[in-house]
């Protein structure tokens, strides 16, 4: 368990100094090949920052509700470097499209649509979806300033307003579980979306933080794994 706890912790620090180094490369216009064109409105680099910051959002608002349910220090130091981690990476994503000049919400733009894209740096034109869209039951809660398609859709592995609000009402080992059960699912998804930018994304600083998402977050999956193990429960589905 100690081993695990201390590989998934220096993850996230390496996820950090990715995440850093890249917002640096950005900035000044070099990300290990020369300056990349500046990505379109509808392109994978664009749809990727705008998704992964209202995912991001969602895992430091977890964080913070379970930090406040239980006394466990294990599970609140495991929030506590989620949120850190991911807040970190959200700020970079929505600066990213700030120095693009693109909008952090494409309101007739589906969630997770960018992942059927295909375009180069100048991005496909959103009817480019391939049913890579997640379904539209439930909600993402809270998303932040990056905001939503506004359609109600949910992106892979987030939690419903209900599922939110039962872990706000949980307490002890039953909040511990189900923070656990939750950031397994948002952990999985998150994978797949970095999965997808790290092939698809045309910013060279951009594919490398979205590769840094991926190891971070298995390795904090296996903690996870072992964590509900240890409480007598198991990840969902």
């Amino acid at each position: 368990m100690s081993r695990t706890y201390w590989a998934a912790g220096a993850a996230v620090v390496l996820a950090v100094l990715f995440a850093v180094g890249a917002t640096v490369a950005t900035a000044s216009g070099s990300g290990g090949g020369g300056a990349a064109r500046t990505p379109g409105p509808h392109s994978p680099d664009a749809g990727f920052a705008r998704d992964m910051a209202v995912h991001h959002q969602q895992a430091v608002e977890m964080s913070f509700i379970v930090r406040d349910r239980t006394q466990d220090e294990a599970v609140r130091t495991l929030a506590y470097d989620i949120a850190n981690t991911q807040a970190n990476q959200r700020g970079m994503l929505l600066g990213w499209l700030d120095l693009w000049e693109l909008p952090k919400v494409m309101a007739d733009e589906p969630p997770m649509s960018w992942m059927g894209t295909t375009g180069t740096s100048e991005g496909a034109g959103h009817g480019a979806h391939s049913g890579h869209a997640a379904p539209s039951t439930g909600s993402a809660g809270s998303t932040g300033s990056a905001g939503s398609a506004g359609s109600g859709a949910i992106m892979p592995g987030m939690a419903t307003k209900e599922e939110l609000t039962r872990l706000g009402a949980a307490g002890g080992r039953d909040a511990e579980v189900l923070y656990l059960q939750l950031m397994t699912d948002h952990h999985k998804g998150g994978v797949a979306m970095a999965e997808g930018c790290a092939r698809q994304c045309q910013t060279p600083a951009e594919r490398t933080l979205a590769q840094g998402m991926v190891e971070a977050q298995q390795s904090e999956l296996t903690l996870m794994a072992d964590m509900l193990k240890q409480r007598g429960a198991a990840p969902r589905g």
